[in-house]
């Protein structure tokens, strides 16, 4: 499958890309195999039943994994899920455990019995393991499928674990580059910039009007959801007690460039601020762009918004660069290591958000495809070891103000990134080969399964 823009940006809802989007996404399509399938069966489906392993059992609650995979059976996918309508089918499957089924009928299924977190055992092709079971009425089984939630929302089945189908699919494009170093070689040989180039791949399966609307329509729900996270506070979900500080801080910062009392580094304070917004929103379960994932979902949008509210020269043409560059670094990250928090660690998800942020951002100014690369390997290089360890399987500490820093490592990659000429000592592609060795070596405990770092190590209260 080729990896375009609309798969590294996708709406949805958070808390997760990979612990709550995937297995909403994995529920739905069980659903809808079982639709296709109900012929071959000796006997009507009866009764579904679903595990959970790896990093989804251990951190699966504070990700809302268990209501995730209810809401895919009952029929609701990410992008679209109807939040007016959630409470009353959920109520309903928790009261009667039952999934009424327009073409199956009446599926048995008890949230309290029928989804087991399995803490022993690890499926084999992936740490975000889930599998489904449907029985009939005598409890024999009739179908059994495995699915994987591999980072940024993105669902495969066992049989799909297999990443040159992606790679296969890319040559069909008229800028096949599988890394860095092909896809400057590209720009060099075309004289196109990274994102003309990612434009025409785009082009190749949809009209330019329907890639400017999707565009638009993303940067508006980025917006939307940095407004929204500017505009509550309260106290998060979930138990950690963490109060929602981008409101107020914003409100002090409006303060200070009203009385002209800011510091030189207030820009370092907006860039934080929009980011946490955006992350306090994913929090709540709040709609979010993946960008790549919910875990960095405040990275882009957090440099987005200040490339448009303090940069000279912004304007709407900056912020389409903006998006398909960024799309660019983040399938060639995607396809040679890893976005995904339980895989490579957290350097996977705001290392890779800032990197395309990084790039993102000295397209939109000016920079050449060279210092574009470089940017994005400044910016990826300096988040490289970094865990995931969530504290309490929550996307809240330290993963707010994580996203706050990314955003501030990618303005600072690309200013360094603009102010040369775009060579460098190590190339973005090693630089992702690192991360990805790293994420090899880095023990389990500390990629997203919260028995590690800070999760393990909050004072006694």
């Amino acid at each position: 499958m080729f990896v375009g823009i609309s798969d590294i940006f996708k709406i949805g809802v958070g808390p997760s890309s990979s612990h709550t989007m995937g297995p909403m996404s994995a529920g739905f399509r069980f659903l809808k195999t079982l639709c296709d399938r109900q012929k071959d069966f000796r006997k009507p489906i009866h009764h579904i039943r679903v595990s959970i392993h790896g990093s989804l059992a251990f951190t699966g609650k504070g990700h809302a994994t268990d209501r995730a995979i209810f809401l895919g059976l009952l029929g609701f996918e990410p992008a679209s899920l109807d939040a007016k309508k959630v409470a009353r089918y959920e109520a309903d499957l928790h009261s009667q455990k039952i999934i009424n089924h327009s073409q199956l009928g009446q599926l048995h299924f008890d949230p309290e019995t029928d989804l087991i977190f399995d803490y022993d055992v690890m499926l084999p092709a992936h740490t975000n393991g889930m599998q489904f079971f449907a029985y009939d009425d005598t409890e024999q089984l009739l179908v059994s499928e495995i699915y994987y939630s591999i980072g940024g929302g993105f669902i495969k089945r066992d049989d799909e674990m297999n990443l040159q189908d992606e790679v296969d699919e890319l040559e069909n494009h008229p800028f096949a580059f599988h890394n860095a170093g092909e896809m400057l070689a590209m720009g060099n040989e075309s004289g196109l910039s990274i994102a003309e180039m990612q434009r025409a791949n785009e082009l190749a399966y949809r009209n330019a009007d329907d890639l400017d609307h999707f565009m638009a329509s993303i940067w508006q729900v980025m917006e939307n959801c940095m407004d929204r996270g500017l505009a509550n506070d309260g106290t998060l979900p979930g138990g950690l007690n963490v109060k929602r500080r981008a409101k107020s801080i914003a409100e002090k910062l409006h303060d200070e460039v009203n009385r002209n009392d800011q510091q030189p580094h207030i820009a370092n304070d907006w860039l934080s601020v929009y980011a946490m917004a955006v992350n306090e929103e994913n929090a709540i379960g709040g709609q979010v762009v993946t960008a790549p994932t919910n875990g960095a979902a405040g990275v882009i949008p957090a440099v987005i918004r200040y490339y448009r509210d303090h940069c000279h020269g912004s304007d709407e043409a900056g912020i389409s660069t903006f998006l398909l560059t960024a799309a660019a670094i983040g399938m060639i990250i995607k396809t040679n290591a890893s976005i995904s928090g339980a895989e490579v660690g957290c350097q996977g998800e705001v290392g890779s958000a800032s990197a395309m942020a990084a790039a993102g951002l000295c397209a939109a100014l000016g920079g050449t495809n060279e210092q574009i690369e470089n940017a994005a390997e400044i910016a990826l290089e300096h988040h490289l070891g970094m865990t995931c360890d969530p504290v309490g399987g929550l996307v809240q500490a330290p993963c707010i103000e994580r996203n706050g820093l990314g955003a501030i490592k990618a303005v600072s990659a690309a200013s360094l990134a603009l102010r040369g000429d775009g060579t460098h000592l190590i190339p973005l592609d090693n630089c992702i080969e690192t991360m990805r060795q790293t994420g090899l070596d880095m023990h389990e405990r500390y990629k997203e399964t919260s028995r590690g770092g800070l999760a393990v190590n909050l004072p006694e209260c």
